[in-house]
């Protein structure tokens, strides 16, 4: 068998959504996504989602082009749904330019996703240092090893400057890697997606208004 025969028999074999999925009802949401979109996380956890909090975050290089990547959720409050990079890195670079960016979680346990679009501002430099200090050394190693998406020689190197980054981590639990950023996406959109075994998708989609949020149904 080729390669492409094995892809090909892979690909076709895969099923989605052979298990009953839970029902959702549009008529009984919130009147601002923030708080269904809290709830589902929780649920989506407690169905055993495999990291609910990772994330596509899709932004616009310099040339107008699309770019994607996962990355991890920080939190989602009244303000929008933080995160944090570098912003020396291709993503923090292309935020800063164009701030506009859009985000998409995908729960296939549940058979939802929930798609968020909307602004990107910074956080302060404060709300930066306390997210990265909640979380773990590793995090911190990872920080500041920094030079993210910049062009790496060998995995050699990569392994010696994470190794000097682990050990000063360790050594000075304090310290504050200069590019490291807390960004929040405020949203003007967000759409809830639940899967239907039968294809009879319910899409659920909140635009911001000046009077506050719209909601409504989207054909699957």
């Amino acid at each position: 068998m080729t390669d492409i025969d094995a892809f090909h028999r892979a690909l076709r074999s895969l099923r989605v959504w052979d298990t009953r999925l839970p029902a959702f009802d549009p008529a009984d949401v919130p009147d601002e996504p923030v708080t269904l979109f809290r709830s589902w996380f929780v649920e989506a956890a407690a169905a055993g989602a495999v990291e609910p909090h990772t994330m596509h975050l899709a932004t616009v290089d310099e040339a107008g082009l699309p770019d994607v990547r996962t990355l991890m959720l920080h939190d989602a409050d009244a303000r929008g749904w933080h995160f944090a990079s570098h912003a020396s890195s291709a993503k923090g670079r292309q935020l800063a330019a164009r701030p506009q960016a859009a985000l998409g979680f995908y729960w296939p346990v549940q058979g939802r996703q929930v798609r968020v679009r909307g602004r990107v501002v910074t956080g302060t430099a404060e709300e930066a240092y306390a997210d990265l200090h909640a979380r773990s050394t590793g995090a911190l190693a990872a920080a500041l090893v920094g030079r993210q998406s910049e062009p790496l020689p060998d995995l050699e190197t990569l392994a010696a400057a994470s190794e000097a980054a682990w050990e000063r981590a360790r050594l000075e639990p304090d310290l504050e890697p200069a590019t490291w950023t807390a960004y929040v996406l405020e949203p003007v959109e967000a759409e809830f997606f639940q899967g239907d075994e039968r294809r009879r998708h319910v899409r659920l989609h909140y635009r911001r208004t000046a009077d506050g949020w719209t909601r409504e149904l989207l054909w699957p």
